[in-house]
Parts: structure tokens; sequence; C-alpha cells
């Protein structure tokens, strides 16, 4: 397994991936064909990652992207010392320690960065996710009641922290 930052020119690689995640699985936030090819913002991401105060890193396998965790920071100063975490891993990969691996690579980086709160929602039905991120730090909060619509059900989602 690979792990490394993407560069401006790899935006289509990266939403070909974000897309392909909608597909796979309920629990990302956008629905299968719900998200816009907006490859100015995929390279503002990417950008932000690279030289601003962000987190992008992702996997690679099998000559492809296969997942990724981003941690974008809080912009304001009363906020500054926080990042919201956000993770996919395409399912042919998932249980081979990249999430593991994106964990404790964004602990290097949230201490680099000063980051003292890394947070994050979680489907609560979502075991095999709740059970990585326990695993790596981070405990229940509360509960977002009703959350999300997901094919017309209703759920709630963990909010999740770490404090470092």
């Amino acid at each position: 397994m690979k792990y490394r930052n993407l560069s401006k020119t790899e935006a289509e690689k990266f939403w070909e991936l974000m897309n392909q995640l909608d597909y796979e699985t309920k629990y990302m936030l956008y629905e299968p064909g719900e998200r816009t090819k907006n490859l100015s913002r995929i390279e503002s991401l990417i950008q932000n990652s690279v030289e601003g105060e962000d987190f992008l890193l992702v996997a690679e396998a099998d000559d492809r992207i296969v997942g990724y965790i981003s941690a974008q920071k809080g912009g304001l100063n009363r906020i500054a010392h926080s990042a919201y975490i956000v993770v996919g891993i395409l399912k042919d990969y998932r249980g081979k320690g990249i999430g593991t691996d994106f964990f404790n690579r964004l602990d290097i980086w949230a201490e680099e960065k000063h980051v003292k709160r890394l947070e994050l929602t979680v489907v609560c039905e979502n075991e095999v996710a709740k059970h990585l991120y326990e695993k790596s730090g981070f405990e229940i909060e509360g509960i977002k009641r009703k959350s999300v619509l997901v094919n017309g059900e209703y759920l709630d989602e963990y909010y999740m922290a770490k404090i470092k």
C-alpha cells in the first residue's frame, strides 16, 4: 500500500474515487449520482492540503486510488485548533489496515499543526467504521437524531471526537 498526497492534476481521479464510494456505501453523505463534477472545488481542496492548513491523504493500490482521509481545520480563531474528518475506502480494500494507517498519519499531522480536537460523524449502525474510530482514540460525544435520510429512512449519527 502506498500513501501519498495528491497533485491538482489528479482532481478528476479523486472525484472518480469519491463518486464510486457514493455508489458502494450508503454511509457517505452523497447519494449515488448526486455528486457534481466540480473539479475546481476539488483542486482547491488538494491545494489547501498541500500548501495550506488542511490534510488530504490517499491510499494507492493496484495502480489506483482506493481510499482517502481528509481533515479540514476550523477557519476562525476560536476553532482553529479543531479539524473535521472524512474518510472513505473502497469496499474491496476495507479490512486491510488502510483506515488504521490513515488515522496514525492523521495524528502526526495533527501534532504538527497543533490540532487539539479531531471530530467526525458516523451513522450509528455503521459498526465497522465506529470500531475503527474507537480503536483510533475517538469517543462518542452525542447522537444527532434523524441526521441523515437514507433510502427513505432517517438514521441517527454519533458525533465522535478525539482530544489530543
